[in-house]
């Protein structure tokens, strides 16, 4: 089998995993690729996912590994085998590949913990809003076809999948105006509407939050429902980075916890309706809205 020439997040986090696992059960990849019958080279194409390894073989190796957490495996193996295609498969070729991968990590995770500072979330946006983010310039990519793909992101948001999200933005990102006012009124009301989702929690941190530094970096969990196939992702202007490191993953996870904490409690129209003694995020997206229209 001829080896990859391009590798996606998904079949290199795949390899990643199974070289975690070994290095955990102390094995060579000699002693490994033993195993299954595999010369310990052809094992290490695997680790590096620049080839894939049928889901008979991979039984055996995590039998091999001492691997026994069955939810972990399940989706270890819907890992390795699928064939990475989706929605965004229409648009390979006219997007970067990062955003591809982007949208395949949302779409295996169950859980979605968003923490934004300077722009609206992603999958938040309104294209108008996403038509200001891109006034710019996106180099060799089509601004149309880049509006288009991150509004099919939006759809899980209402798939049917029960996935869970959790949006903490920053006050910053609701005042910045580069979109005009009345691109900007619009993407608030749109959070409001959002914020009404039952699977939904969006809290802003505002310019007041006592006690908290602000924390300068944007960040995505993105957790499949399994911890330690989670994946954090960093997303700039030119490139994602996907973190899968265990460590890594849990500080990320304890920092998001930690930015709820402090931010205002989460949007709730029916609360704000009944007049909530303390500020909440609720009523700073309201009051942001009226300066707007004022």
């Amino acid at each position: 089998m001829a080896l990859r020439t391009q590798i996606s997040e998904r079949q290199r986090r795949f390899g990643a995993e199974l070289r975690r696992l070994r290095e955990a059960a102390g094995l060579a990849v000699k002693d490994a690729g033993a195993l299954i019958g595999m010369a310990g080279p052809q094992l290490s194409h695997i680790e590096a996912a620049r080839t894939a390894l049928d889901p008979e073989r991979l039984s055996v190796l995590l039998q091999g590994y001492g691997c026994t957490d069955e939810p972990y495996m399940v989706l270890l193996r819907n890992l390795g085998a699928s064939d990475g295609k989706g929605w965004w498969s229409n648009f390979k070729g006219q997007v970067p590949a990062l955003a591809l991968d982007l949208a395949e990590s949302e779409d295996r995770a169950i859980r979605l913990d968003n923490y934004e500072t300077l722009h609206i979330p992603g999958i938040l946006q309104l294209p108008a809003y996403t038509e200001a983010v891109y006034a710019d310039g996106t180099g060799k990519w089509d601004t149309a076809r880049q509006i288009d793909f991150r509004m099919e992101r939006q759809r899980i948001l209402t798939d049917g999948k029960q996935r869970q999200f959790r949006f903490v933005i920053h006050e910053a990102a609701l005042r910045m105006r580069f979109a005009g006012d009345e691109v900007m009124r619009a993407q608030l009301i749109h959070l409001m509407e959002i914020a009404e989702l039952p699977n939904v929690d969006l809290q802003v941190m505002p310019f007041t939050a006592p006690k908290s530094a602000p924390f300068s970096a944007s960040f995505m969990l993105c957790d499949p429902g399994c911890p330690e196939l989670a994946t954090v992702i960093l997303d700039g202007p030119k490139r994602a980075e996907h973190i899968a490191d265990q460590t890594e993953l849990t500080a990320y996870s304890q920092m998001f916890q930690q930015l709820s904490a402090h931010a205002l409690p989460a949007a709730d129209l029916e609360m704000a309706l009944r007049g909530l003694p303390n500020r909440d995020s609720w009523g700073l997206l309201h009051h942001l809205l009226y300066l707007l229209q004022s």
